[in-house]
């Protein structure tokens, strides 16, 4: 069935397919490990996916918090198509319940009116084809709820020759994993901590789906994709804790597994701990490159060495980036194979790259999509 034969467009719905019927009546979404089990009426955690004439709807298909032309950096990815524009957005709610959400506007709304801004998959590919983005993000909140939207764009980006790419918690269960995941090119993962207790006690979740997606996507697929760790000072930035999750990745991941250790700043409901201070972002790259990890970045501060791309063969500069922008640029791209090398010591780079990087740098451009 064509998702155009799914979706009520007058009332933005979509059917969804994962979720089954408990012998009590309620039914049981699948789509992540929280699974909801709801009377009819009653929507999910993520308030996005409830339960309507005994089936679960997707309340937000085609309905969005708003669209922006971003540079691929800010999702962040620094081994996809650098300096490319990717056309972003995201839709209200979210699976995860974290005290330090940095997007709680969007992601902890139980407003449906913050879904000001329309557009259905179609109309979402031809946008950013004619914007030349060379993908589109689903990001700002997690796309996991809103699986099938993302899909059905991702679809018609592809068509197009778009890719996608999915910024997310990792927080879904095995099938619609696998269906998810077959449809995206890259992926950065939110590894919130590397400890069970703060992703129950702070995020409301468990650590070990969150591995499993690692696992899956290192192992079991095609797609590019790189981690963030968001470092909140006193909660998860503890020597231990880098080390243990750092061997982890260089274990289970491999080497050129590109991390983020990004930096909190006070939001949500975790307003009394204060901004997360450069320094210990230094120290927790420190520790993951000591680690044997080769690509490690700070992000959310502005440290140019931090946020450059070197040479784990030779040491030597290979993307220089202040912020956003894109600036000294040593990769030799095969024309062929499309495989990077550095070029200094033509030792193999890994990621996704083109033959020259993008020129988008910095910038963030608002944009309105009217609907058909």
């Amino acid at each position: 069935m064509e998702w155009s034969e799914q979706v009520d467009e007058s009332s933005f719905t979509r059917k969804t397919e994962y979720w089954h019927q408990l012998p009590d009546g309620r039914v049981q979404c699948d789509v992540c490990p929280r699974a909801c089990k709801l009377h009819e009426g009653q929507r999910g955690l993520c308030f996005v996916r409830g339960r309507e004439d005994n089936q679960i709807l997707l309340y937000s298909y085609g309905k969005s918090s708003g669209f922006c032309v971003d540079p691929i950096e800010k999702k962040p990815l620094n081994h996809f198509l650098p300096g490319t524009p990717v056309l972003s957005f995201g839709t209200a709610g979210c699976n995860l319940a974290c005290k330090f959400c940095q997007n709680w506007d969007m992601s902890k709304s139980r407003q449906m009116d913050v879904l000001s801004s329309k557009a259905m998959p179609r109309q979402l590919a031809d946008t950013a084809k004619r914007l030349q983005c060379r993908s589109i993000a689903f990001t700002y909140n997690d796309p996991v709820i809103f699986l099938e939207y993302a899909i059905d764009t991702a679809v018609a980006c592809h068509e197009m020759g778009l890719k996608s790419v999915a910024v997310s918690a990792g927080y879904i269960e095995e099938k619609p994993r696998e269906v998810f995941f077959r449809h995206m090119d890259a992926a950065n993962i939110d590894l919130k901590s590397f400890n069970q207790d703060f992703y129950w006690k702070i995020c409301g979740g468990h650590l070990q789906h969150v591995l499993d997606t690692l696992l899956y996507l290192k192992h079991e697929t095609a797609v590019w994709f790189e981690i963030t760790t968001l470092l909140i000072s006193g909660e998860n930035d503890s020597d231990t804790e880098l080390h243990a999750l750092s061997e982890w990745v260089y274990s289970h991941l491999g080497p050129d597994t590109p991390i983020h250790f990004t930096a909190f700043h006070p939001d949500w409901k975790m307003r009394d701990i204060h901004r997360t201070p450069a320094v210990t972002l230094m120290r927790a790259r420190k520790i993951a490159m000591q680690t044997g990890l080769r690509f490690v970045y700070t992000g959310n501060v502005h440290d140019s060495v931090g946020g450059s791309t070197y040479c784990p063969s030779c040491d030597k500069l290979l993307i220089e980036r202040d912020w956003y922008s894109l600036g000294e640029w040593n990769v030799l791209v095969d024309q062929y194979s499309f495989q990077a090398h550095c070029s200094h010591c033509h030792a193999r780079i890994a990621g996704i790259f083109e033959n020259a990087p993008g020129s988008w740098g910095a910038k963030r451009q608002v944009i309105r999509i009217i609907p058909d």
